[in-house]
Formats: structure tokens, sequence, C-alpha cells
């Protein structure tokens, strides 16, 4: 199914699931492959499952993977993991081809993207719908700020396989762009932008980017805007097809019941159906923007808030001391500092919660909650004295060692599916990171002091510099109740549905 449809710059959303999508790529360790039996020999593999008791006291054990990889002939970088558990493989492009290629046209990677399987020569959409269920196969698509992405997962014996990668290859390579299906996604897109109106959230999260970023490609929304949308033509998605859906922009990640020299045809089979190109240049690294507050008129009984600054791209060597320093201000739930002294403490939210979602180039840093109206100026100070307290005293011992054990005990979460590992080799490609870079980022990890965490939070983050949107009533304001650790109130802030 296509994903096209989820929410790609709500700043709420897009904190969890970066942040889920973060743990589970830097948790995964690579090995060498464990080359488990297939499930149609006769033999029982060693470690299939007979009762839930075996897992009795026993520590969750690690998935281990075997990194192969490779380029094709037309430029495609290959990454690919065997696992012959199950009788099925899952295959995902990535490409340099998300919304901060749009150029002067916001949207124009969003269509392309939710356009691909809406047409092919001799097929509509249902016709390509039935025909990737007919086989029992499953193909799914989404744009973002970075990237685009197409995948397939389908069972690997031959006769299934096979139709259902050259229907893949067709729809990926040389989609049709049908007019008719244009006009209609065009219409949901135009009542999505409606609805988002209504979204304190969302107005928050798209106005927040917009400061951040100022004139950046990452300052517009991925799905573009109710005014560019409309006027995107035909020639232009077959344009920005032909330019950022080559084989040369391209990377393709295999994961499943595939031998190496099936995965080379495979790879090879779709390199060959994509149009023929370079990669595409990343944007340039985005200015430092100017600090400050904004505040947007919304009829509710609560405020959005949200904070924010630049933070590191996807090959800062920060990363490891920025992510488990996050962790322990709040990027976990409970327990964080974040949590402990504005919900838990004080009861003046349903949820806060704090991110950095490295990029290309330098993603943000991010808090996010919502509060009641009438304290949100006072809970807007304490979350800035909390990060200013952390920056300038670190985490304690404590706290990190248990960020430790956390991260550890995640583990066998981050690999336990062949989607969580395709995942993983689409980001390592398409990042260009070394393969190692799962395990680096582990051993480094768990190395780290209290002192080098304190300093990478300080060297990328400054209490003074945050960009700050808030949402919601200009309402008389009252103080904040005192911290306890029986809170009068229940929760505030609950969240959007």
């Amino acid at each position: 199914m296509s994903d096209r449809s989820a929410p790609r710059y709500t700043l709420f959303g897009l904190a969890i699931i970066v942040l889920v999508v973060a743990v589970a790529v830097l948790l995964a360790r690579p090995a060498q492959s464990d080359n488990a039996a297939k499930p149609d020999t006769a033999a029982r593999p060693a470690n299939t499952l007979q009762s839930l008791a075996e897992l009795d006291g026993k520590a969750p054990s690690r998935r281990q993977l075997d990194i192969q990889h490779w380029t094709t002939a037309e430029g495609a970088r290959v990454l690919f993991v065997e696992a012959r558990e199950l009788p099925m493989f899952d295959l995902r492009l990535t490409f340099a081809a998300g919304s901060s290629q749009d150029g002067s046209v916001p949207g124009l990677a969003a269509l392309t993207n939710a356009m691909l399987n809406e047409g092919v020569t001799g097929k509509d959409v249902t016709a390509i719908a039935e025909g990737f269920e007919g086989l029992g196969a499953d193909f799914g698509n989404g744009s973002y700020r970075d990237m685009a992405v197409a995948s397939l997962r389908s069972l690997s014996v031959a006769d299934k396989r096979e139709p259902a990668l050259r229907l893949f290859t067709e729809v990926v390579g040389k989609p049709s762009f049908p007019e008719d299906a244009l006009k209609r996604i065009k219409n949901q897109m135009l009542a999505g932008f409606e609805y988002e109106k209504q979204n304190p959230g969302k107005i928050a999260g798209k106005t927040l980017f917009a400061n951040l970023y100022a004139s950046h490609p990452y300052a517009h929304p991925s799905d573009g805007t109710a005014q560019t949308i409309p006027g995107i033509t035909l020639e232009q998605l077959r344009a920005f097809h032909a330019k950022a859906y080559t084989a040369g922009n391209a990377v393709i990640a295999l994961v499943g019941d595939l031998s190496r020299t099936e995965a080379e045809a495979i790879a090879a089979q779709v390199s060959a159906g994509l149009p023929k190109g370079q990669a595409l240049a990343k944007p340039e690294q985005p200015v430092e923007p100017k600090p400050g507050v904004t505040h947007i008129d919304f009829p509710s009984k609560q405020t959005h808030l949200m904070l924010a600054e630049l933070g590191i791209d996807r090959n800062d060597p920060d990363w490891a001391a920025l992510s488990l320093g996050n962790q322990i201000l709040g990027g976990g739930a409970f327990g964080t500092r974040l949590m402990s002294e504005v919900r838990e403490k004080r009861g003046l939210t349903y949820g806060v919660y704090s991110v950095f979602s490295p990029m290309q180039v330098r993603g943000p840093f991010m808090i996010n909650l919502q509060t009641r109206a009438e304290l949100s100026e006072g809970t807007l100070k304490l979350v800035q004295d909390i990060l200013a307290e952390y920056l300038k005293n670190g985490p304690t011992q404590q706290e990190l060692d248990d960020a430790k054990r956390e991260l550890a005990g995640s583990f066998p979460l981050s690999n336990a599916s062949n989607a969580s590992i395709v995942g993983q080799l689409g980001a390592i490609g398409f990042y260009n990171l070394p393969l190692s870079w799962l395990e680096d980022f582990m051993q480094q990890s768990q190395a780290l002091t209290v002192e080098q965490v304190k300093a990478a939070m300080n060297k990328h983050l400054a209490a003074d510099q945050l960009v700050i949107v808030t949402v919601g009533p200009k309402v008389a304001q009252q103080p904040l109740p005192a911290p306890t650790d029986k809170p009068a109130e229940q929760p505030l802030g609950v969240p959007e549905h």
C-alpha cells in the first residue's frame, strides 16, 4: 500500500517517527550470516520456536546480518542481506528525489511519487493493484524531504517473484501519469490542505520549518502548498521522473530468501528498467536562523508549543553522543528530563518529546508539546530552563548508564523483521554510510562518558538560539503549579487524533 497519505512534515508525528526509525537504524549489528535452512527443506531450522516457555530466563537473541554490496551497470548502489527464514523478500528503492529537489515548484516530488502506481501502459491504478494482489505481493511508495521510496514485498518462489518484479519495474521505471489520476490526486491533496487549517500541530510544524530554514529547500512542506499544487503539469511530472528516478540516483536494498545470484539478477533487472542518469546533488547547508518566538492565534483550549534549532547531518561524527544525550533529555517516554519535570511532577502535558532528525544536510533538533492555554507561557519557559540546565550540567552518570542499558536492550527489535532490515540498508546506502556504521554506533555509544555527551550537546545546541512557534488562543496566563510527586490534576495537553 502507498503511504503517501501519511503526514510527512507534522512536527509531532515527525518527532516520533524519526525517533523510532533512528533507534531501529542505529541498534542493529552486522555479523556473519547464519545460513538458516530454507523453509522447504524437511528438517526444521534449529532456531524455530516450539513454545513461549523457551524464552524464560533467556536474553533476547541478536539476528545476525551479513551485508553484501555492489553497484549495477547503470550505477545503482545495491545492499543485500540473505535471510532464509521466510519464503519471501523485501525490495526497497530509495531515490534522492524528495521535496528538497522541488526547485521552485513545491509539491513536485510528492506528486510525482504519488503518481507512480496510477498507471502504466495497458494498466490503470486498479489493474496495477489487482496485479500485485493476485501475486500476493505488496507495493508501497512515499516521498519525504530528502528522499522518495518505492518498495515491494513478494514471495520468493520464481512464479510469483518474477511477474511481481516485472510489474514493479514498470510502475517505478515507466509510469504513464494518466491525466484523470492527476486531477484526482490534486483534489485529494487540496482537501488535505484545507483539513490542516484546523490542525494546530500542522500549522505549527509548517511555520516552524519556514522560520528555521527560510529560503532553504527544507523550508517548504514536502507535499507542497495549496498555491503550487494546482499548477503542476504532466510535463513537469515526466521531466522530474526522468531526472530523479534514474538508476544513478537510486539505492537498491534487498533482504530475504534469495541467493547472491538471484539478488544480483533482481538488482540488474530493476536498475535496467529505470531511466538513465546520474545522482542528483544534495542541498546546500542551511544558514543559521534568527532565534525568536512566533505566535499564531488559534481558537482552542490548548496551545501547541514547538522549539527547534539546526542540528546535524546524517554523517556527523557526534551522532552517537547526541542520540544518547537526547534520549536522556526527552527522546524516550517516561523518565526523561522533560517528561519528569513537565508531566510527571506538574501534570502540564500528556507528552513532551525532543528529537534530532539528521538528514542529508543539517536537520532540525526539535522539542514538541501542547498544554493548557493559560499555562502556555510558563510551560514554555520551564522547557527552556530544563534545556539550559541540561546543557550547563550535562547528564548524571546514572542517567547515562540507564540510557546505555536501554539502548543495548532495545537491540533485538531493530532487526527482528526483513522490513526493518531493508529500511536500515536503504538508509546506509542513501546517506553513504560505511557498512560498519551500525556496529560503530553501538561501540561508540557504549563507550561514551558524561563529559563527552555534555560536550557534544553544547557543541550543537544553545538554549538562547531556539526558533519557537506557539499556536493557540491569547488568554490571561496563570502561574505553574509547584512540582510534586503527585500532581493534583491529570496530565493536560491530550494528544491529537
